[in-house]
């Protein structure tokens, strides 16, 4: 019954957003999910290492919340239902309940979490599932599956007055006579006959029946061959052989596992004693191999997911390393452009200090030259004024000696000529001083003896003169 379940989800799979996304920008993207989908139609399991590695592959969320939800398929056929949860855990977070593009795929979401939660016997939790799901779609023929998913979880958990209810409501919506209306009407019936085991459930689990041959339901008929044989079982033992027979050549036919082993078991209640051990063997070698393949198969599973993240994990990791070099080149760089910058920026500063010493500098010999040359010639010219004007000094050869000096003095100042104490201060003084003193004045001199100018320095007697 399980397979039932997954060509119903697939059959609605076209109509719903949870679909294979539109060819984008990312081409690469759309191959994975295309050969996934491929992959999915032909029932074959390597479809869930294409969709688990497209959900690395795009940055969109519907599509990667379609991808988990087409893994959880897979999984759940493949009987690994609590991985199955898992996945569809992970494409419940990629979705938000108040996006309306998101909303058929929540749907599907929740649809698919309460099946899994049946096949787990957690029919309470499947209930609520199955409420949510509702709330995300408004399509008439997906709430129909919706609500009979939801009444048979009732039914497995003996809740057959609400049971009741869902199917009679799916009923009455239902198409006469096509195969939606047989399943519920087998539902509806199995429903009375388990809450009353005296009802008559023979008419209409063959009308069902009838429906589905007629129209070439073998998913329905395989059905219908099951719940016929458990009603039979107890009172009409060939009746309830014929019919497990019929589920057992039907579900060898469907390649479907699991009701072969449900006819199996069937068997070897009901069949002959004879054929007791051969059925029984049949089931435990076909039991066998489809506990080694679902074991497999949810290794593989495992395997794939591991793969899939511990690439992640490695392209996380290398894009760490490259965000740290690319961190720390760009740190160098700022330290390099910093250094760069204080340095021009100390260059120009030791320029731009150089430049003002220089200038400070020529300002200041400016000032110095000019100092001695007012001190040394200036003062000494006016000095040679004052004693020609006042008749100190008329003698032509002392008036050529004097120039002399003073051309001396000039050419000192002009070469830079360190200056040099000449002669006897204390006459030097006296002849400075009486330069002043003229016929209407008197220059009385007082201290000016050699004593007093033995401790003093050259250039402080330059400076005094």
């Amino acid at each position: 019954m399980k397979k039932l379940y997954f060509l119903l989800s697939l059959s609605f799979f076209a109509l719903l957003s949870c679909q294979k996304p539109k060819p984008g920008p990312h081409k690469a993207d759309w191959q994975l999910y295309k050969k996934a989908y491929n992959l999915l139609i032909q029932g074959k399991d390597s479809a869930y290492f294409y969709f688990n590695k497209a959900t690395s592959t795009t940055k969109d969320s519907l599509p990667v919340a379609t991808a988990y939800y087409n893994m959880a398929v897979i999984q759940s056929d493949a009987g690994d239902y609590f991985g199955a949860q898992e996945s569809l855990t992970l494409s419940l977070r990629y979705l938000n309940e108040s996006t309306p593009g998101d909303r058929v795929c929540l749907a599907d979401d929740y649809n698919e979490l309460g099946r899994n939660n049946s096949k787990l016997k957690n029919h309470t939790a499947a209930i609520g599932d199955y409420n949510k799901a509702l709330q995300f779609t408004n399509d008439s023929t997906f709430i129909a599956i919706i609500r009979n998913n939801k009444a048979q979880a009732y039914q497995e958990n003996k809740d057959y007055p609400n049971a009741l209810k869902l199917y009679e409501r799916i009923l009455a919506r239902s198409r006469t006579k096509d195969s939606d209306y047989a399943r519920t009407l087998t539902n509806l019936t199995i429903t009375k006959w388990l809450m009353n085991p005296a009802y008559n459930a023979a008419p209409q689990l063959l009308t069902a029946l009838y429906i589905r041959r007629r129209a070439g339901d073998l998913w329905g008929q395989n059905s219908s061959y099951d719940h016929l044989a458990d009603y039979y079982m107890r009172d009409h033992i060939d009746s309830a052989l014929f019919y497990s027979r019929s589920m057992y050549t039907t579900a060898i036919s469907l390649n479907s596992p699991d009701d072969q082993l449900l006819a199996l078991e069937k068997l070897i209640k009901v069949g002959p004693v004879g054929d007791t051990k051969k059925y029984f063997s049949r089931y435990q070698k076909l039991n066998d191999s489809v506990q080694t393949a679902r074991s497999a198969a949810k290794n593989q599973f495992a395997l794939i997911r591991y793969n899939v993240e511990k690439n992640k994990s490695d392209n996380l990791i290398l894009q760490k390393d490259n965000a740290d070099k690319k961190y720390q080149l760009n740190r160098q760089r700022i330290i390099t452009a910093f250094i760069i910058v204080i340095g021009i920026m100390a260059i120009v500063g030791i320029i731009y200090w150089l430049r003002k010493r220089r200038q400070q500098a020529v300002r200041e010999n400016q000032l110095r030259m000019s100092t001695r040359v007012h001190n040394r010639v200036a003062n000494s010219l006016y000095q040679l004024i004052q004693e020609i004007d006042n008749g100190i000094l008329f003698e032509q050869e002392r008036v050529v000696r004097q120039l002399n000096v003073l051309y001396e003095r000039s050419r000192d100042i002009s070469h830079e000529q360190p200056q040099q104490e000449e002669g006897d201060f204390t006459e030097q003084i006296r002849q400075l001083l009486g330069a002043f003193a003229g016929s209407g004045t008197n220059m009385a001199i007082f201290g000016n003896n050699a004593d007093s100018w033995l401790n003093i320095d050259a250039a402080v007697k330059v400076e005094l003169e």
